[in-house]
């Protein structure tokens, strides 16, 4: 099955494009990255639970969260810093996963609105090498963020 998210990796690159267009107005799509307890919601599924440990959406603010398994074990980590956080436009951010060899990435989050009922979502992700960029591709990482896409689209979906 193809996947609705697209992942472009030109060779010789160290960054990622990833983009989406969803059937939500551009500032339902902005929410899901904007409220805690939305991003718990889309980033959590069957067999994870997510949670927002810390989140300033603003410039200078910064996150944290991770990710548990049925039994409350942690499986996921991660933390980072806003330097951009413009509604409906546009994030810029750091993501780094804890205890994990893969470093800190730059992540700048655009939301475009395309009509009143459909946006699309452009992420750029710079890595520090093309190695760990390389990496990142070899895990399955494409259909994650596409099954998380998917999930904000039924989620979100429902406020409208």
């Amino acid at each position: 099955m193809e996947l609705k998210t697209k992942i472009i990796a030109e060779d010789g690159k160290q960054e990622l494009r990833i983009t989406r267009e969803f059937d939500l107005p551009v500032e339902l799509l902005f929410k899901a990255h904007a409220e805690p307890g939305l991003i718990e919601q889309w980033m959590s599924n069957p067999y994870t639970t997510s949670k927002m440990l810390k989140f300033e959406g603003k410039k200078h603010g910064g996150y944290q969260q991770q990710s548990t398994d049925a039994s409350g074990r942690v499986v996921f980590k991660a933390n980072g810093a806003f330097h951009e956080f413009i509604p409906n436009q546009k994030i810029i951010r750091t993501f780094e996963m804890e205890n994990a060899p893969l470093g800190v990435q730059l992540e700048l989050l655009s939301f475009e609105k395309l009509t009143d009922n459909t946006s699309k979502l452009t992420t750029h992700v710079i890595y520090e090498s093309l190695a760990v960029r390389d990496q990142v591709l070899k895990t399955p990482f494409a259909p994650g963020v596409s099954m998380a896409h998917d999930r904000m689209q039924e989620i979100m979906s429902k406020l409208k």
